[in-house]
Parts: C-alpha cells; sequence; structure tokens
C-alpha cells in the first residue's frame, strides 16, 4: 500500500495536483459504487445498482458491433521464437508478401478482448438512454427491480 504525490510543473516550481492511495482506493465496502471526479471536487456514489436493464439492451443492439471488435482485438500476432528452417523461410515469405503491411502476430490477452467488447457495449447503452422512451421504460425498470429486490 503506498501513496503517490503527482506534480505538475508551473514556471519554475512543482506544484502537486493529485494524490493516488492504493489503500483507500481499496478501502470500498462490497458492491457496485461510482465515483465522478472533476477538478476541485469528487462524488461518491456508494452500493448503487448496477445498470443492468441498459446494460442487456445494448448487448442486443450492439452484438455484430461487439462481435466485430473482438475480432479485430483477438487477431493472431507472433511473438519473437526460435523457429525451424521450414519455419523461418515461411515467415520470411509471408513478411515480403505482406510488404508495408506487415505486422507481428500474437494473441491478446482476455482483458484486453473483452474491454474492446465492452467499450462498444457502454457506447450502445448510452445512445438507448438518449431516448426518451427508453430512458422512462429503463427508470421505470429499475423501481419494479427495487420492489422486489431480496434484501
Amino acid at each position: 500500500m503506498s501513496k503517490t504525490t503527482f506534480y505538475k510543473k508551473v514556471g519554475r516550481k512543482y506544484v502537486a495536483v493529485s494524490e493516488y492511495d492504493s489503500e483507500l482506493r481499496e478501502a470500498y465496502q462490497k458492491g457496485s459504487h461510482l465515483v465522478t471526479i472533476e477538478p476541485g471536487s469528487t462524488y461518491t456514489l456508494y452500493n448503487i445498482d448496477p445498470n443492468y436493464a441498459a446494460l442487456i439492451a445494448a448487448s442486443i443492439t450492439a452484438k455484430n458491433k461487439m462481435v466485430e471488435a473482438l475480432m479485430t482485438a483477438s487477431g493472431l500476432k507472433v511473438k519473437q521464437k526460435t523457429l525451424t528452417h521450414e519455419q523461418a523461410q515461411a515467415y520470411i515469405n509471408f513478411k515480403k508478401s505482406m510488404g508495408d503491411n506487415f505486422y507481428s502476430l500474437y494473441t491478446d490477452s482476455a482483458g484486453n478482448i473483452v474491454d474492446a467488447g465492452l467499450e462498444v457495449l457502454y457506447q450502445e447503452a448510452n445512445k438507448l438512454l438518449d431516448n426518451p422512451s427508453v430512458k422512462n421504460a429503463y427508470e421505470q425498470f429499475l423501481m419494479v427491480a427495487k420492489l422486489t429486490k431480496d434484501e
């Protein structure tokens, strides 16, 4: 656990602009929390209900975009390793055939792949909630969900 202070150079002096505290970050209670930070203020909502309705609706409408984003993020890539003579020759031929478009191939992490899909999901959820009818239906869903939630 550590604290780190971040500074910005202003003229000839360094001025503290923010502080990171890993102990504080890990002190949240169990549940979902929303932290909004603006210059000069921090606003925290504790134990909020995750936005499941918008998430589900967005996942249905964003499925094709998510698949495309996941396919792009999970494209094959190669890390340097020892190759047989035949593999090395095939690799050289592939590199020549690709010309300036040649890229090293490797498999991205599952986390990065999911992040690519979630980014599309967040964008689609926000688009849906811009519609007043969808927003109203979502608010009604939240009200019914809260009334029927088991404590």
